[in-house]
């Protein structure tokens, strides 16, 4: 599948990883790998449907809106966008005035203060702070919780070197949230967060021009997930392109 640049630097925003049970996590993870967004869309209009949804439902309800926002907003669906961002808002609005597991609300603030920004770019100066403040806010209640370091990865790799902003520092970040997800066993197999994670760290390697490490990581994802189109037919083929090159 083509993927403009613009596309492309969504995926890295796709990266919030959390436990689900076992129902919707199959079909999302099944829609993921497949590109087939009309599935995903449709487990989380079943999902928003249920009435009377515990805090922990709502975290998995808003894994799925968070996803399928990012993929709307990469391919100019911004009205779709907005509907479905709403909705996750006012989701993560419940669980902060509960106090809820803060560390992961502040990190699912952080990514939407982003899609703020890709929906209106204009808003970059007051949402970028937004979303670093969310993002150390994070770290800072739980250092060891994986979410903020995907979080202020992302914010490392695309702030400006001349702000502060360090890829290297982002590669860090994403590695160290790798191991943190991989410690718990049984929490990677038919995530799409992990594999989402694993390309993400794989175009970091590519950015970095590491491209044998890359190469490693997308063809760990493939012995993992040998039928991962996006990875299969687009990324791994044209980083060995590169490597020719």
């Amino acid at each position: 599948m083509e993927r403009t640049k613009h596309k492309l630097i969504l995926i890295f925003l796709l990266l919030i990883p959390v436990q689900t049970k076992a129902g919707y996590r199959s079909e999302i993870y099944s829609a993921y790998i497949n590109n087939k967004m009309d599935i995903w869309r449709n487990v989380i209009e079943r999902m928003d449907e249920i009435q009377d949804k515990s805090n922990e439902f709502l975290i998995e309800l808003i894994n799925y809106q968070y996803g399928y926002i990012g993929y709307c907003i990469g391919f100019d669906r911004k009205e779709e966008a907005k509907k479905y961002l709403s909705q996750a808002q006012k989701n993560i609005a419940i669980l902060e005035k509960q106090k809820y597991s803060m560390a992961v609300v502040n990190s699912y603030k952080s990514a939407f203060y982003g899609f703020r920004i890709g929906l209106n770019p204009v808003t970059a100066p007051v949402n970028g702070l937004r979303s670093i403040d969310c993002a150390k806010t994070a770290l800072k209640l739980d250092p060891e919780h994986y979410l903020g370091h995907v979080q202020y990865g992302n914010i490392q790799f695309y702030m400006p070197s001349a702000f502060g902003g360090s890829k290297k520092q982002a590669l860090e970040h994403y590695l160290k949230a790798k191991e943190l997800i991989e410690r718990n066993a049984g929490s990677t197999s038919g995530d799409w967060n992990y594999m989402s994670l694993l390309i993400v760290i794989g175009q970091t390697y590519t950015f970095l021009n590491d491209y044998q490490a890359a190469k490693n990581v997308y063809e760990n994802i493939l012995r993992f997930e040998p039928g991962f189109l996006y990875v299969k037919d687009d990324l791994y083929p044209k980083l060995l392109k590169k490597m020719e090159n």
